[in-house]
């Protein structure tokens, strides 16, 4: 597994699994698990996803099947914005450790800027109070404009190690990446497949049939060519799998510029700017 490292000197898996939309059931708890004895050691999720009891047990029963430790695993979560402001970031912190049955994450983030300025300025100073109590291993944000990452700098301390934005083919994001490698902050990608439909791409399916590897691993590639940390979501084992089989062989550059002009700036997901929860 590659890992990718922090200006503050932690690393990170650049893949992990995303549980984001699945049911907090035995679905949750055995795709963890069957993850983490498989290989993964990087598991994303979020208060908001309301699935990190089951997460939680899918970390305890994946570690002792794996033979491994919790200091193995790279676990993230993240603040929703009903918790935001500096005095009710700890109390959502602890929320998530509950429910995820742990003592502290790897990674937290705030999970939108939201619409409000200074809400979000205060916030973060809840997240660099956690971090500066030896709370948690490391913050970052989601789904920060430029502007946001600009406003922080401005009024905050402490940078975020990552900003975890939708990114794939269609929504290649290049001047924010630009910006984020400036600043030294990693790029995450969230829905790197689109929820499958990216699957279905003519060129996608081309380069994969020249690889001889699935539409799938060719995208998740990519975003490793592009030194991207990705989660890619699945609940079915062979997927799960599959997904983790992309560190034998790399793209050319001929074929990540193809992938590249798939760019259609169109998202999936809501527009940060204007997503208030």
């Amino acid at each position: 597994m590659q890992h990718i490292e922090f200006y503050n000197g932690n690393t990170m898996p650049q893949l992990g699994l995303g549980v984001f939309r699945v049911e907090n059931d035995d679905t949750a708890k055995d795709a963890v698990k069957h993850a983490i004895v498989n290989g993964y050691r990087s598991i994303d999720t979020a208060l908001i996803y309301g699935n990190e009891e089951h997460v939680g047990l899918g970390i305890k029963e994946g570690i002792a099947e794996a033979g491994i430790t919790r200091e193995d695993l790279f676990i993230t979560s993240k603040l929703w914005l009903t918790d935001y402001g500096q005095d009710n970031v700890a109390a959502g912190y602890q929320k998530s450790l509950d429910s995820l049955g742990l003592d502290y994450l790897d990674l937290y983030l705030i999970h939108w800027p939201g619409t409000d300025e200074a809400v979000m300025i205060d916030t973060w100073k809840g997240m660099e109070a956690l971090y500066e109590a030896g709370k948690v291993k490391n913050i970052g944000v989601s789904n920060f404009t430029e502007d946001n990452l600009e406003t922080l700098k401005a009024h905050t301390s402490i940078k975020p190690v990552i900003n975890q934005v939708e990114f794939h083919p269609y929504l290649t994001q290049r001047n924010l990446r630009n910006y984020l490698a400036s600043e030294n902050i990693q790029a995450e990608s969230w829905s790197p497949l689109m929820n499958a439909e990216i699957l279905t791409d003519e060129t996608v399916n081309d380069i994969a049939q020249e690889l001889g590897k699935s539409p799938a691993q060719v995208v998740i590639r990519w975003n490793i060519d592009h030194g991207v940390v990705t989660i890619p979501k699945s609940i079915t084992p062979h997927r799960i799998d599959e997904n983790l089989n992309v560190f034998d062989f790399s793209l050319s550059t001929e074929q990540i510029e193809r992938i590249d002009a798939l760019n259609q700036d169109r998202r999936i997901g809501p527009n940060p700017v204007e997503f208030n929860g």
